[in-house]
């Protein structure tokens, strides 16, 4: 993956080295790798490489605060790898598996996890609904798509009493509100929205969370 030489990576926040403690140079050439290659491939907006950092690989690093320790994690539609790649790099101890169909978008997962010897991490290309039900302990997503049709992709993938995190933003409430209808026919056993703190910074990750039904 060689990038342009016309680019410029955006400076490392204090946050991240908490964030990421010894593997902060692999977390630092990851997001070289958003604002070089992403960018140019069109799986980045030139305009989201100022705030790389804070907006996207943070806030997703964010999110290890509620997984369990060991878990096996499935990111669907990874897109750039986001949050997949910066919880394998938060988290070395989850076992993580990034799903995306669009073949450019699973390239670009298949090399850059090459690049930063994450060699543990799956890149799968396929959508939610061809994925093994019941085989992983939790589902993280991020901009995939509304609720309630996240919901019906990815409760059936989780194993009984296992975790979907999805990132959703200022519509977290509204979109769960929406899908109370749809968790009590997927026979969800608990649902909330969760406000959790970016590594130094004052924002928060917003993410709903929901518990399979056993």
């Amino acid at each position: 993956m060689t990038p342009p030489a016309d680019t410029v990576t955006p400076a490392t926040p204090p946050g991240a080295a908490e964030a990421f403690g010894a593997r902060l140079p692999l977390a630092v050439a990851y997001v070289g790798l958003l604002a070089e290659v992403a960018t140019v491939r069109g799986l980045i907006g030139p305009r989201e490489v100022p705030r790389l950092w804070e907006r996207h690989v943070l806030s997703s690093a964010a999110v290890a605060a509620v997984i369990p320790d060991h878990a096996a994690v499935l990111d669907v539609g990874s897109g750039a790898g986001l949050p997949g790649i910066p919880l394998a790099l938060a988290r070395p101890d989850l076992n993580l598996t990034l799903a995306e169909p669009l073949l450019r978008r699973a390239t670009f997962l298949d090399e850059a996890c090459r690049a930063l010897h994450l060699t543990s991490v799956r890149v799968v290309r396929a959508r939610a609904e061809q994925l093994p039900r019941r085989s992983t302990d939790v589902v993280t997503a991020r901009a995939v798509a509304p609720l309630p049709r996240l919901l019906t992709w990815t409760l059936p993938l989780l194993r009984p009493g296992g975790l979907l995190v999805a990132i959703k933003g200022r519509t977290a409430q509204d979109e769960l509100t929406a899908a109370e209808a749809d968790l009590q026919r997927l026979r969800a056993a608990s649902w909330a929205v969760r406000e959790i703190p970016v590594p130094g910074s004052t924002d928060t990750t917003r993410a709903v969370l929901v518990v399979a039904g056993r």
